[in-house]
Order: structure tokens, then C-alpha cells, then sequence
């Protein structure tokens, strides 16, 4: 199925994607905040830039999209240029396993999210992530 957009359309419509502070980072920041966990977003200077950290527990939480990190139950291929995306997609999901590698062997504690959990059930979610903090503090 050819694309609906024309090539500059379709540009300009993946430059408006936002790699940071989306709807769904700030709505799990803000909902972990508001249960007393304080938190930094996207620091640059750790490895990977994860979407939430807590240096003093050395935590680590990511929230991976389920397009771009290759989600096995929602992720797709978009149908235009196919073989573009396939790379893209598998380069984006060896970068997340370098990235997770990188935290274990550091001694960091990694959590990761899907989109589609916290779509399904925001406030399960945001238990299970408080869990695992709470649980490292210790």
C-alpha cells in the first residue's frame, strides 16, 4: 500500500515526533512525583539519556514506544520503504540492548516500559514502577 503523504508531508510529519518530553513521559513523571519519588528526565550525561533516573539509587527507567522500539505485539512496518524501517527498527532495539548491557554491568538498576502498559493500565503501571523503586532504595 503506497503512502498517503507525499515524501515532504510524510518528512516533516517524523520531524514533529518528539524524542523527549512526550504526552506519556510527562504523565509518568508527574504521576511519580506526586507519590514523593524525585526523579531527573532525559540526563544527558548518562549513558542512553533514559527518560527517568535516580542517580542516588542508581535507577534507570525507560519508556520505549512501541513503534519505534519494535513492541513484538504493536510495533509495525510501515509498508513505504520497508527496508528503511526494518533497519531502523532493529538498529533502535540492538541500541536499547547495548543500553540495558551497559546499566547492568555498571550496577545500575533498569527498568523498562512498553507504551502499550501504560496505554492498557496506567495506574497498575505506575505501581509496578514504584515497586521497583521503592524495592532499590532499600
Amino acid at each position: 500500500m503506497p503512502d498517503v503523504l507525499s515524501p515532504e508531508q510524510r518528512r516533516k510529519n517524523m520531524q514533529a515526533i518528539k524524542s523527549k518530553e512526550t504526552k506519556l513521559e510527562i504523565k509518568v513523571a508527574k504521576a511519580l512525583w506526586h507519590r514523593g519519588i524525585r526523579m531527573r528526565k532525559n540526563v544527558k550525561s548518562l549513558h542512553g539519556k533514559p527518560d527517568i533516573s535516580i542517580k542516588k539509587y542508581r535507577i534507570v527507567i525507560f519508556i520505549d514506544s512501541c513503534f519505534w522500539h519494535g513492541c513484538e505485539q504493536h510495533g509495525h512496518i510501515p509498508k513505504s520503504n520497508e527496508e528503511y524501517w526494518k533497519a531502523k527498527i532493529e538498529r533502535n532495539k540492538e541500541r536499547d540492548r547495548i543500553v540495558t548491557n551497559h546499566y547492568i554491568e555498571k550496577k545500575w538498576h533498569v527498568y523498562r516500559v512498553w507504551e502499550h502498559e501504560l496505554k492498557q493500565d496506567f495506574e497498575t503501571t505506575i505501581n509496578n514502577i514504584e515497586t521497583f523503586i521503592k524495592e532499590r532504595k532499600k
